[in-house]
């Protein structure tokens, strides 16, 4: 046996620091107080005290200097949080990985799926796919197309679905859908009688807009910029769709919206589409998965029977 494979085949010191330790200190580095990382691990204050000042004496070193106003790391404290984060980074991975293991055995599929896919299309897709699988289900968290990358990237979900133009490099992604999106105002809007609008006019034009982060937003953006165009101010920030579509049919601003969201409110003349000219944006719906992990059997075979781009 090698050194290096002896040394890797050694214990761990007795009286190793617990991870629960390691995590408080890290919440108390961050956030720079030992009251608000007894908050966030949902433990009392004097709790916390004690945990921290066990894992000074299994260390030997003092990694906290504290004070009325707040805690703050020593010099050796600061040290000790950039190993922990290694640490800790590594124990999220396991916990993930065994998160995942457990739902494959319980037949589970981890999905996070970004606000349009989500209500539009996910819905038929998996009552389909799941038919002939009875002892298979599927939770879904319905977030923003940054939050999806997010939980992908730290594997707290097997398979994701954005709209967001861009896929990080550490992902695989499969196209499963196109849509376009486009500019609407409610028919009683001054731009419903002509159906047109400058550019000029629209990018000074407040807008009701998705939040920072959600793929209908980051494609406005992008298709502004590479006109050299800036994106509207922003009238009203809302978290989903369907709020965005409501308070424009019931209020006075504009907004671009996903067609497939509008196509029965276009089709009743509560909304009405605006055309502005040399302004295009049609987007890719994607699925995504991580590439440092193995897809589990029930993301590969909701792969296999997804559509193609269309």
């Amino acid at each position: 046996m090698t050194d290096l494979a002896y040394d890797r085949a050694m214990p761990l010191p007795s009286g190793f620091p617990e991870l629960a330790a390691l995590d408080l200190f890290r919440s108390v580095v961050e956030l720079g107080s030992l009251t608000r990382a007894a908050d966030a691990h949902r433990i009392t204050q004097p709790s916390a005290s004690s945990r921290i000042r066990t894992l000074e004496a299994q260390l030997g070193l003092t990694v906290l200097e504290r004070s009325p106003t707040g805690s703050r790391p020593t010099p050796e404290g600061q040290l000790l949080a950039g190993w922990i984060a290694d640490v800790l980074r590594a124990a999220d991975g396991l916990a993930a990985g065994v998160a995942s293991l457990k739902a494959q055995q319980r037949g589970i599929l981890r999905i996070a799926a970004s606000y349009t896919v989500a209500e539009y299309l996910l819905p038929p897709w998996l009552e389909h796919f799941l038919v002939d699988r009875p002892a298979d289900s599927v939770t879904l968290d319905v977030t923003n197309s940054r939050a999806v990358l997010e939980q992908v990237d730290s594997a707290t979900v097997d398979l994701g679905f954005v709209e967001s133009p861009i896929v990080p490099q550490t992902m695989h992604e499969q196209v499963v859908g196109r849509d376009e999106v486009i500019a609407v105002v409610s028919s009683r809007h001054e731009w419903a009688r002509t159906g047109v609008v400058d550019l000029e006019t629209f990018c000074s034009t407040p807008l009701v807009l998705r939040e920072r982060g959600s793929g209908t937003r980051e494609s406005l953006e992008q298709a502004l910029a590479a006109l050299g165009a800036a994106t509207p101010p922003s009238a009203l920030d809302l978290g989903s769709i369907s709020a965005v579509r409501i308070a424009v049919i019931n209020g006075s601003s504009p907004t671009v919206i996903s067609r497939l969201a509008v196509e029965a409110d276009l089709a009743a003349g509560t909304l009405v589409e605006i055309d502005v000219p040399g302004v295009r944006i049609e987007r890719r719906f994607r699925a995504v998965w991580s590439r440092r992990s193995t897809l589990p059997r029930l993301a590969a075979e909701l792969l296999d029977y997804l559509p193609g781009p269309g």
